[in-house]
């Protein structure tokens, strides 16, 4: 893989943000962005704790999903406070996505103010909180709805590995998926991930690396491939933009509502036939790119 560093700016102006960035579909750190935010002295552990501690939350541990996984089906489940025990007692491949924090506790949208003045479009319904032990995993994916993400790190530290989505045949996408069929995980410790051998395409993938650090934005465009792995116990917050274009949209409602559910319907009458003709077709497509 070709990794290069995103490029990272304390500030930047909302005009050069958009013709460098938000225009060319490129990702982007500001690292004090959320520095004038309530939520950048005031959220942490504790304070989650006492808000929502006694919610019910999916979690989610490090296995990858195979032909025959639900989709978004929650490995075991616990209380927030019960969690947030848990992964502050030391390393723990547990985490919880897609968690509307603000449903249950919605003061905690005056901590923050949506960044218009860099982008339009936020849908403001659905801030997401994005929570990791020491060592869980978001395996390599894009985010379904094609939306434009500013994902803001609370706490801890995380490594965020990113690829444009004209990237996905390199990465092995799963015809009808979000998701890649490789494992990258500890992909940076060069113990044999990604496996080279098994998905040779790989090697040609071009992409970017970044630690996400307390107070760090990274902006994120729509349909960027992202594989996160968190070094610390920590939380983050995403901030979702849609597209500005008819065309973008409508590719975000498909995916939503015709490749999701053709796929779903599928593993449920055909799976093993369904995974061969995916994997089939994914392979062919890697052949493609490798010419």
């Amino acid at each position: 893989m070709d990794l290069k560093p995103v490029d990272t700016f304390d500030q930047i102006s909302p005009s050069d943000f958009r013709n460098n960035y938000y225009l060319p579909g490129k990702p982007v750190v500001i690292k004090q962005l959320a520095q004038q935010w309530p939520a950048y002295h005031k959220w942490n552990w504790d304070y989650f704790k006492q808000m929502v501690g006694d919610k019910r939350v999916g979690l989610y541990n490090n296995v990858k999903s195979d032909a025959y996984t639900p989709i978004n089906t929650a490995d075991d489940y616990k209380t927030f406070g019960e969690y947030i025990d848990m992964i502050r007692r030391g390393p723990a491949g547990w985490r919880i996505f897609l968690f509307n924090i603000f449903d249950h506790a919605p003061e905690l949208v005056k901590d923050f103010t949506w960044p218009e003045e860099y982008m339009k479009g936020f849908v403001k319904k659905y801030p997401m909180l994005f929570t990791g032990g020491a060592s869980s995993i978001t395996h390599m994916h894009f985010d379904i709805d094609l939306s434009h993400i500013l994902h803001t790190q609370f706490a801890g530290k995380k490594r965020v590995l990113l690829f444009p989505f004209e990237e996905q045949h390199k990465l092995y996408r799963k015809p009808f998926e979000v998701l890649s069929l490789a494992d990258f995980s500890n992909y940076y410790k060069g113990n044999g991930t990604p496996d080279y051998e098994k998905f040779p395409a790989l090697k040609l993938a071009k992409g970017y690396e970044v630690i996400l650090d307390h107070g760090d934005t990274l902006f994120m465009p729509a349909g960027y491939w992202h594989h996160m792995e968190y070094l610390e116990s920590g939380f983050a917050m995403s901030l979702r933009a849609l597209q500005p274009s008819i065309s973008g949209k409508l590719k975000g409602i498909w995916n939503l509502f015709g490749m999701r559910t053709i796929d779903t319907v599928m593993k449920k009458t055909a799976p093993v036939w369904w995974y061969k003709q995916k994997e089939r077709r994914l392979l062919d497509n890697a052949a493609r790119v490798m010419g």
